[in-house]
């Protein structure tokens, strides 16, 4: 259901435009987006700092797009996130004691050091083609292909990355702590 939540501004985006156009589109995913912030914080009590980023993105670069109506500001929207993406895991190797992603896993996975190193690079690998590849497509492709990649295209890689990370990672997986009135297994 998280994942419908995370996805729902992006999907809203893609049949807005189906319907109408991009700046219909950009206008649906600026209310959107809004509308997440509240109901996050409704639903939570808190407010993931990803759902922060996005809107004041999607706000800026979409009011951009409808103010001096030329979409180039909406399709650079995915890289600006992605890249911010990337340099924030990046910077996390220079700031604390451990990677964003041993940060973030540390509890599920039990590895050693350089293997969180590791792991955290090739996530901000990932966030820069993400972002690359998205300023790709928009300025070779049409408008309409641009906005099927990103939802289906940057939406399939995530998911194929987060697969194979799990194929991976599966054999660092800690097992749960035993309680004393638990029987083993």
């Amino acid at each position: 259901m998280k994942i419908f939540f995370d996805l729902l501004p992006v999907i809203l985006f893609f049949v807005a435009y189906k319907m109408y156009d991009i700046y219909v589109a950009t206008g649906v995913i600026i209310v959107a987006c809004v509308i997440q912030l509240a109901a996050a914080k409704l639903i939570t009590k808190r407010i993931e700092k990803m759902y922060i980023w996005t809107c004041l993105a999607v706000v800026l670069l979409g009011g951009l797009t409808l103010a001096l109506r030329d979409p180039v500001f909406i399709k650079w929207k995915p890289s600006v996130v992605n890249w911010g993406l990337g340099l924030v895991f990046f910077g996390s190797h220079f700031i604390g004691k451990k990677p964003l992603v041993e940060r973030m896993l540390g509890k599920a996975l039990e590895m050693p050091g350089e293997k969180w190193t590791r792991l955290n690079l090739a996530w901000v690998l990932f966030f820069i083609l993400c972002g690359v590849l998205n300023i790709v497509v928009a300025y070779s492709w049409s408008e309409s292909a641009w906005v099927n990649f990103k939802l289906f295209g940057l939406t399939g890689l995530s998911f194929v990355f987060i697969i194979g990370q799990m194929a991976i990672l599966r054999a660092h997986i800690r097992e749960p702590e035993q309680t004393e009135d638990e029987p083993a297994a």
